[in-house]
This record gives C-alpha cells, sequence and structure tokens, in this order.
C-alpha cells in the first residue's frame, strides 16, 4: 500500500511513521505539510536519519488521490475543510483529529468552538472504536478514529453498560494523562517548570471528550445518560489512567462484572483483563497498542471501580488508526502492532 500522512510533525503523526516502517503491507509512506515543504523530515527529528531522509510535501488534493490510505493527524478544525474533496477521490481516509467524531455540528461547535465539517461528509464518517465498530469499519471510506480519553473510558465501561451490570445514571470518570496529550506545541501548561513536580486538572467538566463518550455510550450500549468526566495532568510523556465509578445494579457480583470483561474481549488481541492491580499501570502497556481492564466491585458501597490504562499517543492515537486500517483492508489486527509494551 501506498499511505500518506498529513500532519507527520506531531507525536500522533511520528508514531504513525514509527508503526508503518515495519507494517509488511506497505511500501511506501509520504509525508505531508501545510507549512514546511520541502524540510528533510530526519533533519527535524534526528532519530529517524537514514529511515526517513524525505522531504515533506505540499499538500495537494489531486496527488492524495493516487494514494491507498491517508492518515491525517492535524490539530482539530483542520480536516473538516481539508478531506471532503479527497471523500470518495480514492484512498481511505483517516482522521484522528476531531472533526468528525460528533455527528451533531451543534455539538461540534460548542464543544470544539471551531467551525464544523459539512453534515453530509460528517454523516459518511465511521466512528472508529475497533473493538466496538468493526463491521462497520470493514466498509468506511473515512473513519473518524476516537480521542484518547474515549478510548480508554469506553473499551473499559462499554461491556458492563452493555449488559445491565452497572448504573448509567451514576457515571463519574476521573482521567489522568501524560504531558504529551497535549500535543508538541510549547504551552504553559506544558512548560517544564510548571509541569515538573506538579499535578493539575483542566478543562473542568468542559472537557471536548465528554459529548463523544457520551455518544457512544448511546451508539453501542444503547444509553442516553450525561457524565461526570474529568481530566488531569501528570508530570510524564506517556500514557492514560482512567477510573470510571459506577453503582452496580441489584444482585450483580464481582465474579459477572469481571466475566462480562473477559467474554467480550476474549477474541480481541488488543484488550486484556488484568486480576491484580500489581500488574496494571501506563508501563505495561507504554508504546503498545495495549489497553489493559481491572475491575471491583466495592460491596460496602455497592460501586464498581473500573479501572483502564492505554499509551495515548498508540492505541489513544496512531495504533488504533492502524489497526482500523488492518481493518478495512482485510488484515490482520496485529499486523504492524504486535510489539512488546516498553516496561522500563
Amino acid at each position: 500500500m501506498k499511505v500518506g500522512i498529513i500532519g507527520a510533525t506531531g507525536y500522533g503523526g511520528l508514531e504513525l511513521i514509527r508503526f508503518l516502517h515495519n507494517h509488511s503491507e506497505v511500501e511506501k509512506i509520504e509525508l505531508f505539510t501545510s507549512s514546511e515543504e520541502g524540510a528533510i523530515f530526519s533533519s527535524k527529528f534526528g532519530h529517524l536519519l537514514s529511515i526517513h531522509d524525505t522531504p515533506l510535501q505540499k499538500i495537494d488534493a489531486e496527488a492524495l488521490g493516487s494514494f491507498d490510505v491517508v492518515f491525517t493527524s492535524t490539530p482539530s478544525g483542520v480536516t473538516s475543510k481539508l478531506l471532503p474533496p479527497l471523500v470518495g477521490a480514492g484512498p481511505k481516509l483517516i482522521d484522528l483529529s476531531g472533526d468528525y467524531r460528533l455527528k451533531e455540528s451543534a455539538s461540534y461547535e460548542k464543544w470544539y468552538k471551531k467551525e464544523p465539517a459539512p453534515e453530509s461528509i460528517v454523516a459518511e464518517s465511521v466512528y472508529g472504536l475497533t473493538e466496538w465498530n468493526e463491521e462497520n469499519i470493514k466498509s468506511a471510506s473515512l473513519i473518524a478514529n476516537p480521542g484518547c480519553y474515549p478510548t480508554a473510558v469506553l473499551l473499559s465501561i462499554l461491556p458492563l453498560l452493555k449488559h445491565r451490570l452497572i448504573d448509567p445514571g451514576y457515571l463519574v470518570i476521573d482521567a489522568k494523562s501524560g504531558v504529551s496529550g497535549a500535543g508538541n506545541k510549547p504551552s504553559q501548561i506544558t512548560h517544564f517548570s510548571e509541569m515538573n513536580e506538579n499535578f493539575s486538572i483542566y478543562k473542568v467538566n468542559e472537557h471536548q471528550h465528554i459529548p463523544e463518550i457520551e455518544q457512544a455510550l448511546t451508539m453501542f450500549a444503547d444509553v442516553d445518560t450525561s457524565i461526570t468526566f474529568n481530566t488531569h495532568l501528570v508530570p510524564m510523556t506517556r500514557g492514560i489512567l482512567a477510573t470510571s465509578y459506577a453503582p452496580v445494579l441489584s444482585g450483580v457480583t464481582n465474579k459477572q462484572l469481571n466475566d462480562c470483561l473477559i467474554e467480550t474481549y476474549k477474541n480481541h488481541p488488543f484488550v486484556r483483563v488484568i486480576q491484580d492491580t500489581s500488574a496494571l499501570g501506563t508501563n505495561r502497556v507504554k508504546g503498545s497498542n495495549y489497553c489493559d481492564i481491572f475491575v471491583q466491585l466495592d460491596e460496602r458501597t455497592n460501586r464498581a471501580t473500573i479501572v483502564s490504562v492505554i499509551d495515548n499517543l498508540v492505541k489513544g492515537a496512531a495504533g488504533q488508526a492502524i489497526q482500523n486500517m488492518n481493518v478495512q483492508n482485510d488484515l490482520p489486527q496485529t499486523l504492524g502492532l504486535d510489539v512488546i509494551p516498553l516496561f522500563i
């Protein structure tokens, strides 16, 4: 396959290159930019010296039409204008920004504070939560890759909601992310002096992933609810740990909760159900496409504590995007992604 990456200079784009470079079905990778045309890629990123010494190319919709797959790893608000001419023009499109995730234009404008993509194109997009939407992904021409937080949260709570084991009316989610989730553009919040030895909350009750999670709960579990969801920045580079709390329904046991997760994901290679918290942590999935999930019932309060961990740049972005590409092209989901986590 001939693959194009728009937004290769971001962290998500770099991870796409890392995995696609070793993908047996990818013959050529070309990199595109809106502002640095002609720059030699390895001169910007020294770890790619002699691996990707190619120049960045100007974004050209006509030229991109000859590609098999085009990934877009750009800030929100870019692909809403960039991708419409490419839809149906040849390449399969996988968008890692948030521009095609929310089906309602008014919701996108409210939460992203940007002009939405054309409604007709958004309607065609398929939400790329691989383990839950595989059949639709197979035939999709435009995939809206999920956000990093929603990926961690949804994989852990959807089975329990779908099988009516937990109460959706009181769902509280506390999520923490490494600083790479903020991208590679410097800001005050990511400045070393501000971030180091600090643990902070941000976007209190107004994170743009709230409507995405709620939409997916309706889509996959037929649950219409409002969630409490808050995010925190941890002084580490990679990783998300999301802890969800929900009352269990009458008579539900800890074994039922665990059995539900195990049964749901028994044929999904990248989701692992963990029984012991000593084996749970962001460094257990670092650099990999795995999502690890743990659940335990607190019989004293009759609430379930549901924990999931992912690498925000892999399962939360580039890895899931390649997993979706594999599904689109009838390839094994693990192709190019079967790597051991970087434990140390």
